[in-house]
This record gives C-alpha cells, structure tokens and sequence, in this order.
C-alpha cells in the first residue's frame, strides 16, 4: 500500500499528548495517529473493505 504525505498543523500540546500516547504504545506519532484514524473509521464503517492492515498482511491469511 502506498502511503500519502501530508502536512498537519496541530496544537503544541496536543502533539505532546499524541506523543507521550504513541511513546505508552511503542508507536511513532505518526503511527499513532494513522492507527487512530483506522479505529475511527472502522468503527464508524468508513473504511472500505479490502483496506484494512490486517486483511492486506500476506502474512495473516484468514482462515477458511
């Protein structure tokens, strides 16, 4: 999967937040905040199938 650079403007607090978050989870910001738009749009049923980290993996078939 390709990925897209972008810039994002936050809140100096809120990135140390997002960063002390990402530190607990062993996480960059950046993961971090990819892993928690995925939550978001998983849960809210905006993901489109197939886009999912874990069904692309070819390492983490599904069981049949």
């Amino acid at each position: 999967m390709a990925k897209k650079s972008f810039v994002l403007r936050i809140d100096e607090s809120l990135y140390k937040s997002l960063e002390k978050w990402a530190s607990d989870d062993f996480r960059s910001v950046n993961g971090q905040i990819e892993w928690l738009l995925h939550q978001k749009l998983t849960e809210t049923g905006r993901l489109k199938k197939g886009t999912d980290k874990e069904e692309t993996k070819p390492d983490n078939k599904k069981p049949s």
